[in-house]
């Protein structure tokens, strides 16, 4: 009798009616207690191009909820990892099998001790290979007394055989999207993905809108190797980013020693427009914070200045051929950058326009109107009391 043909031949037709990973283990986990292997935990172990995590991992326990967990660069350094089955099966792309029943010595693997004291008799661990040689990892372990069968083993090895191609299709898609979400932000990634990808695709956006700028980028460049002066646009960004984004922003762009990012409004209402103020505004505080944190006690202090605005603007390809990128377009844009050359001159490390401050709770001081290049129209201008 053939126990997994049903699964085998799901897994070979690309596991359809699922979308997650997750939801494809744990699919796979439920199946195989149903078709009569004593399988009660499964997971499964990918890596994946990401400039912060370096793979994922995913946690099929019967009874219980999945888990899923980030492996961080962080992570990949803690002992359980760097020495573990997993990591041995992806350097040789060879089976281990434990037969946790028979005992575990003091030199083995941190894991058998953990599923021993769990009550698990057996465990194996599987190399799931991609086309292009990158080898992962699935492990499958039973509270079974008599542990797995042969039997049973040569049904996971058969199932591990589909599973492999699935995998490396849901890691193909992941790291597309992580690709895209790093390289042109996640909204954008999210648009090539779904098909804008042609040149004069456009979209307008109301958003409240994020530009800002290092201030003496000149001359620190002049007395700076070209080493540091990563270091430094990357000491400044690092401070800006994540508080963006925790604070519902996107960056869509940097522009040399500058920074472009967005917080999207839909429509008009004047409380999601009074939400995404307060937003905007808790985002540039901490990112001034970060600054000044990273600041303290340096010979060389980093100053940028950076304004916010309101107002709409064209989002879409520009390019020439097969080159493309996402880009914003319209006046809105060009007067938060002619704000933040204000910044130096005011001696403010934040400015607003008055159409943003007519949003803000709290008081501002008023700091008049200035003719702005390029700009028809003098614009009035505030700053955090």
């Amino acid at each position: 009798m053939d126990r997994v043909r049903a699964l085998f031949e799901w897994l070979v037709d690309g596991a359809p009616g699922v979308s997650r990973s997750e939801d494809l283990i744990a699919r796979m986990g439920l199946d195989l207690r149903a078709s009569g292997l004593p399988v009660d935990r499964a997971a499964v172990f990918v890596t994946t191009l990401h400039p912060t995590v370096i793979g994922r991992a995913f946690w099929w326990e019967h009874d219980k909820p999945m888990r899923v967990l980030d492996l961080t660069l962080q992570k990949q350094q803690e002992d359980a990892v760097k020495r573990s089955p997993v990591t041995e099966v992806a350097v040789t792309k060879k089976e281990i099998r434990k037969r946790l029943s028979e005992g575990v010595l003091a030199t083995d693997y941190a894991v058998y001790h953990e599923l021993v004291s769990e009550g698990f008799t057996d465990f194996v661990c599987f190399p799931i290979v991609f086309l292009q040689g990158q080898t992962h990892a699935a492990t499958f372990a039973t509270r079974s007394a008599n542990g797995f069968s042969e039997a049973d083993l040569d049904d996971l090895r058969r199932i591990v055989r589909p599973l492999a191609r699935v995998a490396e299709i849901y890691a193909l898609n992941r790291t597309a999207a992580n690709l895209l979400s790093t390289y042109v932000g996640r909204n954008s990634g999210e648009r090539i993905l779904a098909g804008r990808i042609f040149k004069g695709d456009i979209e307008f956006i109301r958003a409240i809108i994020w530009f800002s700028d290092l201030r003496g980028f000149t001359e620190h460049t002049a007395r700076q190797t070209p080493r540091e002066t990563i270091d430094m646009l990357n000491t400044v960004f690092d401070c800006q980013v994540p508080t963006i984004q925790k604070h519902g922003g996107e960056v869509l762009k940097f522009i040399g020693d500058g920074l472009l990012a967005i917080f999207p409004l839909n429509g008009e209402d004047v409380t999601a427009t009074a939400v995404a103020a307060t937003a905007a505004l808790a985002a540039a505080d901490e990112a001034f914070a970060a600054l000044d944190e990273q600041n303290e006690g340096s010979a060389s202090p980093i100053a940028y200045g950076l304004a916010l605005h309101l107002g709409s603007f064209a989002y879409g390809n520009i390019g020439g051929a097969s080159r493309l990128d996402f880009t914003a377009i319209g006046p809105a844009v060009n007067i938060a950058a002619r704000l933040e050359g204000l910044t130096g001159k005011l001696g403010r490390r934040l400015v607003l326009s008055a159409d943003l401050a007519s949003h803000v709770q709290g008081r501002l001081d008023d700091l008049g109107e200035f003719e702005l290049k390029g700009v028809p129209e003098p614009v009035r201008v505030f700053a955090p009391t």
